[in-house]
Order: C-alpha cells, then structure tokens, then sequence
C-alpha cells in the first residue's frame, strides 16, 4: 500500500525546510507520494519536483489558499494543480498581497499591547520574500521571550479576541475553488476541525463546498481528535466527497506528526487519490 502525505509546507511559505529538503525527508521516511502545499504559493513546485524525480517520490503540485467563510477563516488545498495556471497564479498573487498588509497591521496591534518591533522582527524571520505569515510572529515572540512555544503564541496573541489579532477578508469560498478548478486541480477543504463552527455551519460549509466544486475534505489531520476523525470520515460519506490525509507538517520541533505519520484513512471512505 503506498504511503500518502497530502499537506506540508516548506521554507517558500512558513516551513521549516527547503522543497528539496523536504522531499528528501519524506523520502527517508518511506513517502510514496507527497503534495507540497505551502500558503498561498506556488514557487517552491519546481525544486521539489527535481528533487522527487532523483527521490523516486511522486510530487503532487499543490498550494493551501487563504479563504473567507462568512467570518471565518478556512484554509482550502489545491492538489494537482497546474503552477502555471495565469488564473490561479494571479489568485494567489491578490492573496499574498492581502497577507502582507494584514502582517503591518498585526504589528501594529501587537505594538499597541505592548510588544514593540514584532512586525519587523517576523520579517527578519521570513525564508520566501513573498510570504509573511502569523507563524513567522509566532516564531518572534518565541524568541523574544513572551511565550514558551509557537502554539502558546496563538493561544494568546494571535487567535480572535486575542491582541495580535486582526480581521482580514480572505478569497471567497467559490472564488478560491474556481481557481483551483482552473488550474485542473481538486480542492479539499483543510483541518475542517479547527474552525469554530457549529455542527450546522460545518453542514452549510460542505454544501456550500460541495456545490462550488469542492473535491474531498481532509479526514486525517494532526488537528482531529478520534471522534472528529470518525465525524468527518462520516461527514465525507454523506456528502459524496472523497477524504485525504496530511500531516500538515512544518518542519523538525514545530510539527506534531512528522511527514508520512499519519495512520490510514478510516474505513468507507473514498480516497482522494482512488483514480490517480
């Protein structure tokens, strides 16, 4: 049985290790096919397929778009995507600048509670010049002593209500799909137990998903609990959309299941990956 890891990230977004680092790893670690998805970004594609073809991993092009869901944030993967695709590179292009004024403003906010020099301090953090993300702060305020880990940061700066918080309209949900569709690809709605939503929202969600041209929904997930796993893995049933795995993975000391942990898909489900 082949070995799936559908969500990770690398240094072209907020990971830790190079595309070609991170093929390597995967690699090492028995990954027989790997979709690199880094926010909102394409460029770090060609130097993980080189890298897959000298690892005999199968790469699959893929990005993670900032999307906005009434007045929550969701995360949507485009997996198999073309990267030259002019409508989903200027997609993503509109999402990155929307990214880089958010940052000023959360650097604002944080200097308001307190903590001076945080947008500048992410930057110098950044490892794409296209990209500053809320982990690039999270990694500041680390370092700067004013929390213990990257997932303390969150917890108490940087999630709603939280000072280094800042609203921020993302691509709208059909929007991000049409782009992705564009580019040949197939959405999957990402860690769709992160979000705070009620069980009728998360319905409304996968309908309006689902009729948007919405592929699967990421079923295995560092995020999920056993029972949000069987949830979503029902969740999938019911809808008709296919389930896929990720690790999400980061990079060495941030990342809760290294690339390729994840346990197999629960029973019933259709895999993303059945016809590939």
């Amino acid at each position: 049985m082949l070995r799936y890891d559908l969500h990770c990230h690398s240094t072209h977004s907020d990971g830790l290790l190079t595309p070609r680092e991170l093929v390597r790893r995967a690699a090492r670690r028995g990954v027989d096919v790997l979709a690199l998805t880094d926010h909102d970004e394409l460029s770090g594609i060609a130097e993980a397929q080189e890298e897959a073809a000298l690892a005999q991993v199968r790469l699959i092009p893929g990005a993670e778009l900032s999307v906005s869901w009434r007045s929550v944030t969701l995360h949507v993967l485009g997996l198999r995507v073309d990267p030259d695709c002019p409508a989903l590179r200027s997609g993503l292009a509109t999402i990155r600048a929307g990214r880089s004024a958010r940052a000023r403003r959360m650097g604002d906010a944080l200097a308001a509670a307190g903590i001076p020099g945080a947008y500048e301090g992410a930057l110098r953090l950044v490892t794409s010049e296209r990209l500053i993300s809320r982990t690039h702060f999270a990694r500041f305020l680390v370092e700067a002593g004013h929390a213990r880990s990257t997932k303390d940061v969150f917890q108490r700066y940087l999630t709603p209500g939280k000072p280094g918080h800042v609203e921020h309209a993302w691509a709208g949900l059909a929007q991000a799909i049409a782009w992705i569709c564009a580019a040949g690809g197939q959405a999957v709605l990402a860690h769709p137990g992160r979000y705070p939503v009620s069980r009728g929202e998360m319905q409304e969600l996968l309908a309006e998903f689902l009729a948007a041209g919405g592929a699967g929904i990421e079923v295995r997930s560092p995020s999920h609990s056993a029972p949000q796993v069987a949830e979503f893995a029902r969740q999938a049933r019911a809808f008709g959309l296919a389930a896929s795995s990720g690790s999400d993975y980061h990079g060495p000391g941030e990342s809760s299941v290294d690339l390729g942990g994840m346990p197999p898909l629960p029973a019933g489900v259709t895999p993303l990956w059945q016809d590939w």
